[in-house]
């Protein structure tokens, strides 16, 4: 059985013991990023699990398409990897960091948000988080888009990347948006990435989430 194959059998497997068991509260504890503004509030989700997983996210990308470009910003990183998940050419086993690989660990165990029979992306489409999300995307255009190709089964990471190429600022302001970006076009990925090969330290960086560029 290849490398692929074998990943799509373990999240089956996994989504599958997850569903048929008990749904218990998160053991997650390693917050980092507590003291940043909320990032998602939807009714019955872990939305304290989510702002992390968002935090954790924005981090990692930035530190990883900083490293040949020292003036990067966040707007510049989320430019560089829409553009890159558009063409599938994400690099996620470079970019990863330890923390967030802890976060997703966690993040598999949030029943309602992943779908083994989804053909376009291991994220439920039908599920609580979704339905939050096309309710409350701030950008007219982007939220049209959006529901238009929910409505039609049409949705997917690669099509999304593709609409939002043009307007990734709007992923600084609105960080419902963004908490779906870091959901569908990151951590949905991971299921299919050989994580023991992740880089295997965090950089120390400090990165600035509240500072956005005119």
């Amino acid at each position: 059985m290849n490398t692929k194959k074998l990943l799509k059998f373990t999240f089956i497997a996994l989504l599958l013991t997850v569903t048929l068991s008990c749904k218990k509260e998160s053991t997650f504890t390693n917050f980092k990023y507590s003291d940043k503004p909320d990032a998602l509030i939807c009714e019955g989700l872990n939305n304290q699990l989510l702002k992390e997983a968002v935090y954790s996210f924005e981090a990692d990308i930035f530190i990883y398409y900083k490293k040949n470009r020292p003036q990067n910003r966040l707007n510049q990183a989320y430019n560089l990897f829409i553009r890159n998940a558009a063409y599938d050419r994400v690099k996620f086993e470079e970019i990863v960091s330890p923390h967030t690989i802890e976060v997703f660990e966690a993040l598999k165990n949030e029943n309602d948000l992943w779908d083994a029979n989804n053909p376009n992306s291991h994220l439920n489409y039908n599920g609580a988080f979704i339905k939050c999300i096309s309710n409350s995307i701030k950008d007219q255009a982007l939220k049209t888009t959006f529901n238009a190709l929910l409505s039609t089964n049409s949705l997917s990471p690669k099509l999304f990347s593709a609409a939002l190429s043009n307007k990734y600022m709007s992923l600084l302001k609105d960080k419902n948006l963004a908490t779906y970006v870091a959901l569908d076009l990151f951590y949905s990925k991971l299921f299919d990435v050989d994580l023991t090969k992740a880089k295997q330290e965090t950089p120390e960086q400090k990165v600035d989430f509240n500072k956005i560029p005119k």
